[in-house]
This record gives C-alpha cells, sequence and structure tokens, in this order.
C-alpha cells in the first residue's frame, strides 16, 4: 500500500523571499553610480547587456538569465523605490527583458531596462510601452515609505463590502445594529441581489446599494455635553469680531448640554460674501465633534441630483445627500449647505430647495435610488446664504436664522495686521521684520486694495505685499521692506 507523504506537498503556500530593500532617488536618470537596481553577482560573469526575466514576487525577488552554464538565478539586492511595482509587474507577467548594467563592488548595478519582444507577447518593444513607463517614473518623485507595524497593516474601517457574501455576513453578524426599517430593507434587497428570477441589472442596483448602506454607521440620537470654553476657543480662532454672531451660536449649540440632542433648528447664516460664512459652519462642526459634508445648492439646477434617480433606468445613481452620508460613513454629520438663495429650477421639475425640507425636519429622507427612508435624527444644517429675500418662507421657518454683517474698516485693519499678514509670511518662509506695513501705510492699503466687503481683499492685500517684498529681498539684495503710504501708493500703480 502506497504511503503519501503530504509534508514534502509543493503545493504548500509558502511565504515569499524579499531580498532586497528600497532607496529613494530623484535622479531623471540612471548610471551606474546611481542604477535602477542592483543584483548580486558575486563571480562576475554577467555582461553588459543580459537578457533574461524577473521571477514572479509572490515566490522570490530574483532575476533569471542564461549563462554557459544554464539558468542562473541571481537575488536583488537594491531597488529604487519608484521601480518596485514595474519590476513585480515584469515579474508576475514573466516578460523578457534585456538589462544593461556595470559590474561593481557591491554587484550588477542595472542602469537601463528594455522589453527583448519574445516570449509571451504581453509586451512589444514596438509599441514602446516600457519605455515610457521608464520615462514616466524618471521624471516622478520617490513615494513615501512608511513602515506599517503588524497591528495597523489594515484598519478594518476602510474596508468596503462590495461582494454578496460579505454583505451576507455582515448583515447576519451585525444587522441588529441597524434601525428596524434598515433592517428590513436589507433583508428584501438580500433577496434580490441573490434572486435568478430578477434580471441582472435589478440584482446590481441591489447589491450596490446594500453595499452603500452597509457602509454607514448608523449611530444613536444621543450627544455628549460640548465644553463652552473650547468651543468659544474654535469661534474667536475662526472669527474676529462679531461677538454678537458668536454668542447667538453658542446660545444656540449650548443646548445640546441639556438635551443630549441637536438643536430643533439648524443654521442660517446670512451675510455679504466673504464675511467667513462657510470658517463658522466648519466651527461649528467641530464644536459638535462631527464629520461635515457640503453641498453646494448654486450648481444643482434638478432636484433628482438631490433625491437620486429611480433604479429603472441603468445607470440610476443615487442622490448627492446619500452620497454624502455614504462618504462621511456615519449617519450623525453636519451639512453645510451652501448658496441656499442660488438654487433654482433649471429644468422645470420643481425647486431643488424644496427637496432639502424633509432632511430639514429630521423626519427621515428617502433616496429614489436607494427606496428607503434614511433617518436623520443626527444630522445638522447648516445654510450660507448672502440675500434672504431668495430663500422661501417654508424653508426659512426651519432655520434659526443669525445675520453676519460685514466687518468696520478698523476691524478690517486688524485682521491684515493679525491674522492675513503674518498667515502669508509663514506660508512663504519669511520673517516679520521682512515685511512691515506703518499704520499710514494701512490706512492706505484699506484705501486702495480693500474696495468690497468681506475679507477676502483683506488677504489678497496682504498677499501682494507679501510677494513684492518677497521680490524686493531675492532680486534687489534688501533685508526688509517696510511699507508706508507712499509706497503702497505706489505698488498700486
Amino acid at each position: 500500500m502506497p504511503v503519501f507523504d503530504f509534508a514534502n506537498d509543493e503545493n504548500v503556500k509558502k511565504e515569499a523571499v524579499v531580498t532586497y530593500t528600497t532607496f529613494k532617488s530623484d535622479e531623471p536618470v540612471a548610471s551606474a553610480e546611481k542604477p535602477i537596481l542592483v543584483l548580486t553577482d558575486k563571480v562576475g560573469e554577467m555582461k553588459h547587456h543580459t537578457n533574461g526575466t524577473f521571477t514572479n514576487p509572490i515566490s522570490r525577488s530574483s532575476f533569471e538569465y542564461e549563462s554557459d552554464n544554464g539558468v542562473v538565478s541571481t537575488d536583488i539586492l537594491r531597488v529604487d523605490s519608484r521601480f518596485v511595482s514595474l519590476i513585480g509587474w515584469l515579474g508576475e507577467n514573466h516578460i523578457p527583458v534585456r538589462l544593461s548594467g556595470a559590474n561593481t563592488a557591491e554587484g550588477y548595478a542595472v542602469y537601463k531596462i528594455r522589453e527583448t519582444a519574445t516570449g509571451n507577447g504581453k509586451l512589444s518593444s514596438e509599441d514602446g510601452f516600457l519605455q515610457f513607463m521608464m520615462e514616466r517614473l524618471f521624471a516622478s518623485n520617490a513615494p513615501s515609505e512608511e513602515e506599517l507595524d503588524d497591528e495597523d497593516a489594515e484598519d478594518g474601517d476602510d474596508m468596503k463590502l462590495t461582494s454578496i457574501q460579505s454583505i451576507t455576513d455582515f448583515i447576519t453578524c451585525a444587522g441588529r445594529t441597524f434601525p428596524d426599517n434598515i433592517r428590513l430593507w436589507a433583508r428584501r434587497n438580500l433577496a434580490v441581489a441573490k434572486s435568478a428570477e430578477v434580471t441582472i441589472e435589478e440584482r446590481r442596483h441591489a447589491q450596490r446599494a446594500l453595499s452603500i448602506m452597509t457602509g454607514i454607521h448608523w449611530k444613536s440620537d444621543y450627544f455628549e455635553a460640548i465644553d463652552p470654553v473650547e468651543a468659544r476657543r474654535i469661534l474667536d480662532e475662526e472669527l474676529y469680531g462679531l461677538e454678537s454672531v458668536k454668542q447667538r451660536i453658542m446660545e444656540t449649540v449650548i443646548q445640546v448640554n441639556r438635551t443630549h440632542t441637536l438643536p430643533s433648528y439648524g443654521l442660517l447664516l446670512c451675510g455679504p460674501a466673504g464675511v467667513g460664512k462657510s470658517q463658522i459652519a466648519y466651527a461649528v462642526a467641530r464644536i459638535l465633534k462631527l464629520p461635515w459634508t457640503t453641498l453646494d445648492m448654486s450648481s444643482i439646477n434638478d432636484p433628482e441630483q438631490l433625491t437620486g434617480s429611480s433604479r429603472i433606468y441603468s445607470n440610476a445613481k443615487p442622490g448627492i445627500i446619500m452620497e454624502a452620508f455614504a462618504n462621511s460613513g456615519t449617519s450623525n454629520l453636519v451639512f453645510i449647505i451652501n448658496e441656499l438663495d442660488k438654487a433654482n429650477s433649471g429644468k422645470g421639475n420643481g425647486n431643488p430647495a424644496d427637496v432639502l425640507l424633509t432632511l430639514l425636519d429630521n423626519l427621515g429622507f428617502t433616496d429614489n435610488y436607494m427606496e428607503c427612508m434614511i433617518p436623520t435624527m443626527g444630522v445638522y444644517p447648516i445654510a450660507t446664504a448672502n440675500v434672504k429675500a431668495d430663500i422661501s418662507a417654508p424653508l426659512m421657518s426651519r432655520f434659526a436664522v443669525i445675520d453676519i454683517p460685514d466687518y468696520s474698516v478698523q476691524e478690517k485693519k486688524e485682521i491684515f495686521r493679525r491674522f492675513s499678514l503674518p498667515k502669508v509670511l509663514k506660508r512663504m518662509g519669511m520673517a516679520a521684520e521682512e515685511c512691515q506695513v506703518t499704520e499710514d501705510g494701512l490706512d492706505a492699503v484699506m484705501e486702495k486694495f480693500v474696495i468690497s466687503t468681506g475679507i477676502r481683499n483683506v488677504e489678497q492685500a496682504a498677499e501682494h505685499l507679501a510677494a513684492n517684498a518677497l521680490y524686493q529681498i531675492e532680486v534687489d539684495g534688501v533685508t526688509s521692506v517696510v511699507y508706508d503710504r507712499k509706497m503702497v501708493e505706489k505698488l498700486c500703480l
């Protein structure tokens, strides 16, 4: 009776043997002194031009070539980090190549790789694909090499459930964490995705909808109390002055400390362009410790962009609101609705802004593609607008309206002096003493540059002065520039 020894089974999967280390290089060309890679060549028998193939990196990182003594396998010692993936691809596809190199004390230094246009036909030297890739990689910067610990090598939160098996297992294991209506919806769609009695399109849409829904963390509507001191610090960091606005925001969000739920009404920030409405919205998201997503109503001319399209169409897809939930990965988030007053009906299908009513009521939102009511108790809407008169009364009634006035000239001076100019100088790598502005020079800046509402012109003026000062320092050789009224007026010409 034969005895089978499975201990020596060659089909047992073995760990890949990595023989090389990587090094960073930004050289635009390679040479024997600065090669693409280095191979072992202890006896020095590799010729200037050597034909062969890289081995499959799944088993071992090496290069095989024909010599007078038969096939020789030589290990890769070092590889330019830009070329690691390319060499791995050449090995996986067993593409024959010709190496050009030189024997050095370290080994065989390869500075050119060309395809020989023979073998399995994966490439053709006439096409020039390999040379195109080589040139592209030489023109690239070295990739960052971050060593990951074994515990950090994979992050479960980055995983997307796309296959029917993974979705099925997830619903089995975590289905009870879903809201009741979504759990029932998931089971029905899973049945459709597995059914052989529906069309391929229906199964595909059901599987895509399940993948989106299972990627969202469905959280409770309980929110931890906020720290008033930290909240005020965040507002002061984003806004200079506007004390009444900060006070109104604090009064609105502090409700969380007693109710542990989001305020009943969202915020509608109204004011001229450039006063920092969006920055306030981001600050509130930081205070609430919630992820945020933006919705630009000025670019939406059809309600279907928000509500999604029906699955009866082959190219159907979810709406922007549902995609925002999917991208944030959580049911609790801040919706920043920009330019609410610029929403309009471009196709005669209704006003896109009216679609937001159910979202703002926190009663749930239904996407036509998902065919399911999405709970919105954890959504806090913050809208921005320039003109309140262009917003419908039903929408206005669902917000706590905060009017944001334009900054006074004195406030713009302080913003320029304390925030805008230091920020620009830091970004340009300049010291504060290299670019200074006198008081009368600052008055001239306000008169000549800051001619519209908001603080964008203030920031642009700081950019202009700093750039001019840097030019004088680098080209004219001065050590510092002090702008008085005369210099500022001359700069305007």
